[in-house]
């Protein structure tokens, strides 16, 4: 087996934490210790009692996952993002609230979001509509919900907070999976999201361009806008990974047949035959990534409950649920059903001992 290349740190994108560091208030609120945690995650206390440390954006990602886990919340990211106080966002939102019109606020985000989080790359684009589009870049797409969902929320909450109007989105979309809106999310964001789509959006309708912010100052901005262009001059641009790009562009097409080697190249701009070179520099195969990528999407769908096995097939591109089924027995040596059971055990027994662990003595 090749042995793994060793990463440059400034290859790691890394996220300022205010996210991971919601996560650890919320997990203290529950008399959840925090080491065990942030050990898998690869974190450590000392990390997130330092607002001023940095931590890598896949780290917070995973941090959200086990925190979830741990309270037993599937909309946790979502539930993060709906109290804090948005200036906790830092420079960014002086930027932001500082701006005129909501039509520069948002190209700004775009272009300073980078700042606060090198791990998703945001993209406007204003035509009849105003989008937002989040690219996740040298990170993982395929295992989060959590993440995307707190960005989602936050983003809805400021564009309301910037014009002090309730801003409804005339179109959300995400490329993780639910079998339905839940009823919190539509009662938030005042529409309903399509899970399942190619790629992660937020789209206003175009009347919102012009709308003014209400503590518009062009004076600070212009100040607030030279600091940010300083921070972004003095940040070591973050090398995308290969595979994370490949897999990035593979998950949401599986289910419709289109994950193929030709359609991938495309989509990250280069030709096959250029692919499979790279791939081939790092060790790689197109069709070893795809059928990881497979395995651990799996894993990742069976722990929904909501989520039938027939549907699960469909999302990993196999028409017929027996060809799941064996390809997923050769995966792990089990049946799909047998797993989910077993995960589901296991899960509730890992969650008893972490709040177990809270209520002791040694775990205060």
């Amino acid at each position: 087996m090749p042995v793994p290349r060793p990463r440059r740190i400034d290859s790691i994108p890394s996220a300022s934490g205010g996210i991971a560091r919601l996560v650890c208030e919320r997990l203290r609120e529950h008399a959840i210790p925090l080491a065990p945690l942030l050990s898998k995650a690869g974190l450590n206390v000392e990390q997130i009692d330092n607002s001023s440390v940095r931590v890598e954006a896949r780290s917070q990602i995973r941090i959200l996952d086990l925190a979830a886990d741990a309270l037993l919340d599937d909309l946790l990211g979502f539930h993060l993002a709906l109290d804090y106080d948005l200036r906790e966002v830092g420079l960014l939102y002086y930027v932001l609230a500082s701006s005129d019109f909501m039509n520069d606020a948002l190209q700004k985000a775009a272009r300073y979001g980078r700042i606060n989080n090198e791990g998703v790359l945001l993209k406007f684009h204003a035509n009849k509509d105003l989008a937002l589009k989040f690219e996740y870049t040298g990170v993982d797409r395929r295992m989060d919900s959590h993440h995307i969902e707190f960005w989602l929320a936050s983003f809805v909450r400021l564009c309301r907070q910037l014009t002090n109007r309730r801003l409804i989105p005339s179109r959300i979309r995400v490329v993780h999976h639910r079998k339905k809106t839940p009823a919190e999310f539509r009662s938030l964001f005042g529409c309903d999201i399509e899970f399942g789509a190619a790629t992660d959006e937020l789209v206003f309708p175009g009347a919102v361009a012009l709308m003014p912010i209400v503590g518009a100052d062009s004076y600070l901005n212009r100040i607030l806008i030279r600091y940010c262009e300083e921070a972004l001059a003095h940040r070591t641009p973050t090398r995308t990974s290969l595979r994370a790009s490949v897999e990035n562009a593979m998950a949401p097409l599986l289910p419709h047949g289109k994950a193929n080697a030709v359609e991938i190249a495309r989509r990250i701009g280069m030709s096959r035959r250029t692919l499979a070179r790279k791939l081939s520099s790092e060790d790689l195969t197109f069709s070893a990534i795809a059928e990881e990528l497979k395995g651990d999407l799996a894993k990742h769908y069976l722990t929904a409950s909501d989520l039938p096995i027939s549907q699960i097939a469909w999302l990993l591109g196999y028409s017929e649920v027996s060809a799941f089924t064996h390809a997923f027995k050769r995966w792990t040596g089990m049946t799909p059903r047998q797993s989910r059971a077993l995960g589901h055990r296991a899960a509730l027994r890992s969650a008893a001992k972490i709040r177990n662990r809270g209520r002791s003595p040694s775990g205060r």
